[in-house]
């Protein structure tokens, strides 16, 4: 058995969809075909639906939304944790890693209406810094849904970054 033999419009000639047939090609279903797979191509890396602000897992492990600054003595990292509180939330360093972990558990029940979801999202990112940090200064805020954490450079590491000459 060939490997032709496994494609099923292969077998016969009047079976090739219309997007492999060179006589009968209509530009809209080959447009239609293409958005198509271009939806499905966008949408397969939400575990097959669309995100919902109660799954934590629907974003494929990169939720929280994290925004990471460096400058000549600090290094800050937001991240958007819409839902959560601050006991919900741990941050953590070793090693010069970053690690924000966090945990949502919600119920909603409503016995009048006979109605009731639960829902339970788990996250954890780790950003490795690359530099020395004063761990004794590092500052950690939460509001609004925004946790910020300011983790200033030891003077060591802000001495290191040279400039180098372009020549031409």
């Amino acid at each position: 058995m060939s490997v032709r033999d496994l494609i099923p419009w292969a077998r016969e000639e009047s079976r090739v969809p219309s997007l492999f047939r060179s006589g009968d090609r209509d530009p809209f279903l080959s447009l239609h075909r293409e958005v198509n797979r271009l939806f499905d191509d966008v949408f397969r890396g939400f575990d097959g639906g669309l995100p919902s602000v109660g799954r934590a897992s629907a974003f494929g492990g990169t939720w929280p939304s994290v925004e990471i600054s460096d400058n000549d003595k600090e290094i800050k990292v937001t991240a958007e944790v819409p839902g959560m509180e601050e006991k919900d939330i741990e941050v953590l360093l070793d090693d010069g890693v970053l690690t924000l972990r966090g945990e949502k558990r919600s119920e909603t029940e409503d016995k009048d209406r006979q109605f009731s979801e639960r829902y339970y999202g788990r996250f954890e990112r780790r950003i490795p810094l690359g530099y020395e940090i004063e761990e004794d200064r590092i500052d950690a805020r939460f509001r609004n849904g925004v946790l910020s954490v300011t983790l200033p450079k030891t003077a060591k590491a802000q001495s290191q970054a040279k400039r180098i000459e372009i020549r031409s």
